[in-house]
């Protein structure tokens, strides 16, 4: 599974508003939402099971980079958002830098092997500088795209 088959051009923010983790998961929640892909209905209990994974640690890994994640029974599939900030997002991050990158998603309840490759996967590719520099670099939603889409991974 590669994050060009998780995304199309509709996930992706390429400029968040966001300023601050919270705000910055309810942002890439609501565009999940607002694309079909998480019911309205679903929303709350998708942002409680974010809120309690954010709590026990902060998914900001270092690097620019945040990957919030989730297990949620309301899906059936992996689900996925992208968001770009210029200025950085304060994320409670390990190396205590600001995010520029994040990757959200959520993977259906009884999937947890799926869960772990994809959080991998993602972490994988985001940890090659190349990666992030041709991310910071992109024009809009299409070329971020076409970043996940050319490594292959």
């Amino acid at each position: 599974m590669t994050l060009a088959n998780l995304l199309s051009d509709e996930q992706i923010i390429p400029e968040m508003q966001a300023t601050e983790r919270w705000s910055a998961i309810k942002e890439l929640v609501d565009l999940l939402t607002a694309q079909g892909r998480l019911a309205e209905a679903d929303r709350p209990e998708v942002l409680e099971a974010l809120r309690v994974r954010e709590q026990t640690m902060s998914t900001g890994i270092g690097f620019g980079i945040a990957i919030p994640h989730a297990s949620s029974e309301k899906i059936s599939e992996v689900v996925a958002a992208f968001g770009r900030s210029t200025s950085g997002i304060e994320f409670g991050s390990l190396d205590h830098a600001p995010v520029r990158f994040i990757v959200l998603f959520i993977v259906p309840k009884d999937q947890f092997q799926v869960h772990l490759r994809t959080l991998a996967a993602i972490a994988k590719f985001l940890n090659d500088r190349g990666v992030r520099e041709r991310l910071a670099s992109a024009e809009g939603g299409r070329e971020i795209l076409e970043v996940f889409g050319a490594s292959g991974r």
